[in-house]
């Protein structure tokens, strides 16, 4: 079966995204072309389907992805796959501010950098970036793991629930109520578990695992040293 092939263009967005959720439908392969970076492209897809956007995209990419196999042939704008619940999300290069914002499920790829806040406030899933998260990547993540292999900005991992932050490479600086642990082999058995499937699995990684040093589960609303960067 041929591809189905979807111009974006200058069109609107509901129609451009109307015409893909119908082709999911044919079970073919989606190809979209000229995305012109525009924003809120491909949102809620279901589960089965490939859908490939041939050039950079917008805001919003893959938001609430209920598990389509999203592929991104250029760089993405902010909160790619923001709120998805299952999936893959896959972008070749460079991804803007809060990937994967609020997600729930699934696994966001980014092959090269990640703008400020990868993660924030994150539910579940995965999100695996090659490069380097930007400042306050993890904020307020309460589930699921991000996987930095290129290193992380400032203020990494910022008041943690019980998300975690994975990082080989360089932390400029650590966010409030970070607790920095030496992972178990059981736990990099793990990463190596969401690694391999994207063909990133190294055991000579030296990897930095932080997670919630819980002061600010408890905190006195009067304590403010206990959330404040003082």
């Amino acid at each position: 079966m041929n591809d189905i092939v979807i111009d974006v263009g200058e069109r609107h967005i509901k129609e451009i995204n109307r015409e893909i959720l119908g082709a999911c439908s044919e079970g073919a392969s989606i190809r979209v072309v000229n995305p012109l970076s525009r924003h809120n492209l491909g949102i809620g897809l279901p589960a089965g389907v490939d859908v490939s956007f041939e050039g950079s995209v917008g805001y919003y990419c893959g938001g609430l992805n209920a598990g389509a196999n999203i592929s991104v042939r250029g760089n993405a704008g902010w909160a790619t796959g923001e709120g998805m619940s299952g999936g893959l999300v896959t972008v070749d290069g460079y991804a803007g501010m809060s990937t994967g914002a609020a997600m729930m499920g699934g696994t966001i790829h980014v092959k090269g950098d990640s703008g400020p806040r990868c993660g924030v406030a994150m539910k579940g899933g995965n999100i695996v970036v090659e490069g380097k998260i930007g400042y306050q990547s993890g904020f307020m993540a309460h589930s699921g793991k991000i996987i930095a292999l290129g290193g992380a900005g400032a203020s990494c991992a910022d008041a943690l629930w019980e998300g975690e932050v994975w990082v080989s490479g360089d932390v400029e600086s650590f966010g409030v109520d970070v607790k920095v642990v030496e992972p178990v082999a059981e736990e990099v058995a793990e990463v190596d578990a969401i690694l391999g499937p994207l063909g990133l699995q190294d055991s000579a990684r030296d990897w930095r695992k932080m997670i919630s040093g819980q002061k600010l589960w408890y905190f006195e609303s009067r304590d403010a040293s206990a959330w404040l960067m003082i």
